[in-house]
């Protein structure tokens, strides 16, 4: 059990509602909630002060805190995070809300990047926060590759699918490469690889060379191994994230501070430098996960929250996901079921893509 299904477990009815009162007051109108509030819509007639010793005893367990000199109170971290896993009702997205998802999903278009980049787009407007989505690799099956010498330190591998898909991807060969220990490398490369996914690929050619090591040339071996360094995604990765909406979440602070740290995680998602961490927070399971605050250290500078869900192939293998950010004061009751309609929607389309 972690700490705050321990304290949830602790808390008696009237405790329990006193804070799920406080705290729904809270995401609705991101003020601190007092008692007067509080007694006019309980459940059982109760003073005001009932409320107030409460509340107290509920701060001391470290659940609500006082931001201000005042009465009212708010969630902590602590707090939120046992109100989302123990006593957050979600519901199904409202039909006006997964129309707009809907809609983007219309086209019969090949361009999947560019598919993703308007579910993006429409989860943002639907959330009115900040939405990630990290398009898959391209899974089909490897037709043909070639090496292109384009300069004395640069190389150009072109990457050709069966299902016509073409990929050109510029990398740094290994010095001394000559066009015909690129050739070498090419044929090596295609009589083994044909009809492998990339993701498939590096393990086949990791044991080729290992059992073939006498037999392949020091230079077009180099080749080789810095050819799948390229695809493999040091530098050049084949994933891409999509941030869109970042206004709508550097308008939900006024605090120059917030502000800056808000710039500052979008400046690194921006540079791609954690992309494979924002992929990582989808790998223990197939459902919705929720980061708030500093749970997670991709997010913990900007004190925002994140709503996040992988989408699968037709094998059930995570091949992408989708998430939106937003303040610690995010409608998780509504989030939560917009994110999974969509990651679950986009798992779909790209299998009846791939089935076609």
């Amino acid at each position: 059990m972690t700490d705050a299904q321990n304290l949830l477990d602790e808390m008696n009815a009237r405790s329990r509602e006193v804070f799920r009162r406080v705290v729904e007051g809270y995401l609705e109108s991101g003020d601190p909630v007092g008692s007067r509030t509080l007694t006019r819509d309980f459940s059982e007639s109760v003073s005001a002060a009932t409320i107030r010793n409460v509340m107290q005893d509920l701060e001391f367990m470290g659940l609500l805190g006082s931001p201000h000199v005042s009465a009212g109170r708010v969630p902590t971290q602590l707090g939120l995070r046992m109100f989302v896993d123990g006593l957050l009702e979600v519901g199904v997205p409202d039909d006006s809300d997964r129309e707009k998802i809907d809609a983007t999903l219309g086209s019969n278009e090949r361009d999947v990047a560019g598919l993703l980049d308007r579910v993006g787009s429409a989860l943002s407007g639907v959330t009115h926060g900040a939405s990630l989505v990290l398009t898959p690799k391209h899974e089909a099956p490897i037709k043909h590759l070639d090496f292109v010498p384009v300069g004395p330190e640069q190389a150009l591998v072109v990457l050709v699918f069966a299902d016509g898909h073409v990929e050109n991807r510029l990398f740094q060969p290994p010095r001394g490469q000559t066009p015909s220990s690129m050739r070498e490398a090419a044929n090596f490369l295609n009589a083994i690889i044909e009809g492998h996914t990339l993701s498939e690929v590096h393990k086949i050619v990791e044991r080729e060379i290992a059992a073939r090591r006498q037999e392949i040339d020091a230079l077009s071996r180099g080749l080789v191994e810095s050819g799948l360094a390229t695809w493999q995604g040091d530098g050049e990765t084949p994933e891409r994230l999509i941030v869109r909406g970042r206004s709508n979440l550097l308008s939900e602070s006024a605090e120059a501070g917030d502000l800056e740290r808000i710039r500052s995680l979008f400046d690194d998602l921006e540079r791609k430098r954690d992309i494979a961490e924002f992929l990582d927070l989808t790998q223990d399971g197939d459902g919705v996960r929720i980061f708030i605050g500093s749970e997670n250290k991709l997010f913990s500078l900007s004190g925002s929250s994140l709503v996040v869900s992988p989408y699968m192939n037709a094998d059930r293998k995570i091949i992408g996901a989708i998430g939106v950010i937003g303040p610690t004061r995010l409608n998780y009751g509504r989030i939560v079921p917009i994110v999974d309609y969509t990651a679950q929607l986009v798992g779909r389309m790209l299998t009846d893509r791939s089935e076609r």
